[in-house]
């Protein structure tokens, strides 16, 4: 019965260890490890040589039973079959020893070329891990860092982020506003409802009140945060302050503004001039003619009368397209002694045409002549500029009042723009019973472009204007104005001095006689044409006519001419190229030039040089008669 039992047991471990065996080779075979997998394969040989020393214990206890004793060479046979399983042992022992492999869960299976991937794979995974911490930790500081206010917020409008931008834009330390309802936004509710229901992204503007009493425009753009799963989790804003962007582009909006509006106005003066030629050219016929009627009418005093009106609306007509020269910057300055009364006159003769009826115009002259060293044309348009502002300022009616007289001022005025030495002055007075001027907008009223008009009514420049012509005539102006009362313009200029009598009429100067001369008249209006070739065959000069330049260049080469008289502006060939070729066959021929285009515009444009002979349409008969005289009296000395 023992016997019995021990083969059995035997038997029974035998099986076990051989199942234990394959349990190890099968999986590692499938992961094709029997090579590489050393311990395995060690562990797979212990079992294998215990199982089959078990079954040589078997095989001696039936041997055994059968003989009645055990031989003593299977005795040798298990022995060194033990000695093997030793030997077995002990290269399993070494193996874990050097590979230091636990007694974990599956290790037995984890080769070391295995652990090593795993461990390179482990390491991989904690430097991915760590390189995210640090790219988060430098995106958390640049969004620290960053001058954009960037504020978390919860779904339910909880401030759960507050950068530094933050706290500098809004002036608030995160302390106080983590974990709290967010108040810096402008509609919280509504715009994290917005979100709530799914909106992308939101753009909001608002205004905020800072500790130190300013405002600043801020713009604000709104998104939401959501999980892997797409669930919203919470919301983010971006605020930066937009005053300085916002106040440069209406900068850059009103400098564009201006830059049309000069434009406009080069493009008036262009125009302007163009028109003020044709119209110089029809006044010069005009008032020329008249001329010629008048000589012809000395036994008719009632049509040489009405003669002279016709004289006088006409020189009206030319001080009238001077003006319109000047308004639009398409002339230049031409000061002259003038009387202010006259100009007075003009302005209210002008103004009361247009100014409107529910205000009543007062003009008040000097009761003797007052002369000043200034240009017409910007002493009207001075008046005009303070009327028309005088106008704006009584939209209800009112009177307005402009007075001519002189003034001593010590020289010690507070108030005068520019400021002005002692002495005695012409004075200007304009004077309205409108709305005042603020002290504040007082302080600016002379600035370019500062204007409290609205937007389109007014450019800002008339004032500024205005104080620039009375600077340049060597003058200054005041301003005294009381709200609800009125505004009172003085404007004072420096008198011409006793010795140069301004107001004598000078004596008539009798131009000198052709004395047969010829002149090459080059004019390609024919009524003009013919006017010239009137007075200049009156004043003893023969005429030689051309429509225009080629027509010039023929009659020169047939006819000798003394003198040419040519416009300055022709189709075809300009006056200037005129005198280029005829310059080439006769160098020292006098050249007087005429035009429509006054004589600062042409030479600001650079079509004439400065020091050239002009005469300006239209002018009288005498006017050109003298012109020509001078032009060849350094010919006649020469000769």
């Amino acid at each position: 019965m023992p016997q019995q039992l021990y083969l059995g047991g035997n038997l029974i471990i035998m099986v076990a260890y051989m199942a234990i065996m394959v349990a190890i080779v099968v999986p590692v075979n499938r992961a094709g490890q029997l090579r590489t997998n050393k311990l395995a394969v060690a562990t797979a040989m212990i079992f294998f040589s215990c199982a089959v020393g078990h079954g040589l214990h078997a095989l001696m206890t039936i041997r055994g039973a059968d003989h009645g004793h055990s031989s003593p060479s299977w005795l040798w046979v298990t022995a060194i079959w033990d000695a093997v399983t030793a030997m077995i042992g002990i290269y399993y022992w070494t193996l874990r020893r050097s590979y230091a492999v636990l007694l974990g869960p599956g290790a037995i299976y984890v080769d070391p070329w295995g652990q090593h991937r795993l461990d390179e794979a482990s390491a991989r995974e904690q430097a991915a891990v760590n390189e995210a911490a640090n790219q988060q930790a430098i995106l958390a500081t640049v969004v620290d860092h960053i001058d954009d206010a960037i504020i978390g917020l919860s779904p339910a409008g909880t401030v759960t982020a507050w950068n530094r931008g933050a706290e500098k834009l809004f002036g608030l330390p995160a302390r106080e506003t983590l974990g709290v309802p967010v108040s810096v936004l402008d509609r919280p509710d509504e715009l994290l409802d917005r979100i709530r229901s799914g909106a992308t992204a939101l753009h909001d503007e608002t205004d905020w009140v800072r500790e130190d009493g300013a405002t600043i425009r801020i713009a604000v753009d709104i998104a939401p945060i959501c999980d892997a799963a797409g669930a919203l989790i919470g919301a983010s804003v971006v605020a930066r302050n937009i005053t300085a962007a916002m106040e440069a582009a209406e900068q850059q909006r009103t400098m564009a503004e201006r830059s049309h509006q000069a434009q406009r106005m080069e493009s008036l003066g262009k125009l302007a001039g163009g028109v003020a030629h044709d119209f110089n050219n029809i006044l010069a016929i005009i008032q020329n003619y008249t001329e010629f009627a008048a000589e012809m009418c000395d036994d008719k005093p009632e049509v040489r009368a009405d003669l002279a009106h016709v004289t006088t609306a006409a020189e009206r007509a030319t001080n009238l397209t001077r003006q319109l020269l000047t308004f639009t910057r398409g002339d230049t300055v031409q000061p002259q002694d003038m009387d202010l009364n006259p100009a007075v006159a003009e302005v209210e003769a002008m103004l009361a045409r247009t100014i409107g009826e529910d205000i009543t115009l007062i003009a008040v002259p000097s009761a003797r002549p007052i002369f000043v060293h200034a240009d017409p044309g910007q002493i009207h348009q001075v008046l005009l500029n303070l009327a028309i502002n005088a106008r704006d300022a009584m939209p209800d009616g009112g009177t307005l009042v402009l007075e001519v007289n002189t003034a001593t001022l010590g020289g010690d005025e507070l108030d005068m723009q520019p400021p002005l030495p002692a002495g005695v002055y012409a004075r200007i007075l304009v004077s309205d019973t409108g709305e005042g001027i603020p002290p504040d907008v007082a302080e600016r009223i002379f600035e370019p472009f500062f204007t409290t008009k609205p937007h389109g009514k007014g450019t800002g420049l008339g004032l500024a204007t205005v104080y620039g012509i009375v600077a340049e005539a060597g003058g200054g102006i005041n301003l005294y104005s009381e709200q609800g009362i009125g505004t009172t313009f003085r404007i004072y200029l420096p008198l011409v001095p006793d010795g140069a009598a301004p107001h004598t009429p000078a004596a008539r100067i009798t131009p000198a006689d052709g004395a047969g001369r010829t002149v090459l008249v080059v004019e390609d209006e024919p009524a003009l044409a013919h006017v010239v070739t009137r007075i200049l065959a009156a004043g003893g000069y023969r005429v030689v006519a051309a429509n225009n330049g080629p027509e010039a260049l023929d009659a020169f080469d047939k006819q000798k001419c003394d003198v040419l008289l040519t416009d300055v502006i022709m189709p075809e060939m300009s006056g200037p190229r005129l005198v280029e070729l005829l310059h080439e066959r006769r160098p020292e021929l006098p050249v007087l030039y005429m035009s429509g285009y006054s004589n600062g515009l042409l030479g600001t444009t650079h079509i004439l040089d400065d020091d050239i002979a002009f005469i300006e349409k239209p002018f009288t008969g005498q006017d050109l008669l003298l012109k020509l005289g001078q032009v060849l009296l350094p010919v006649s000395s020469e000769a």
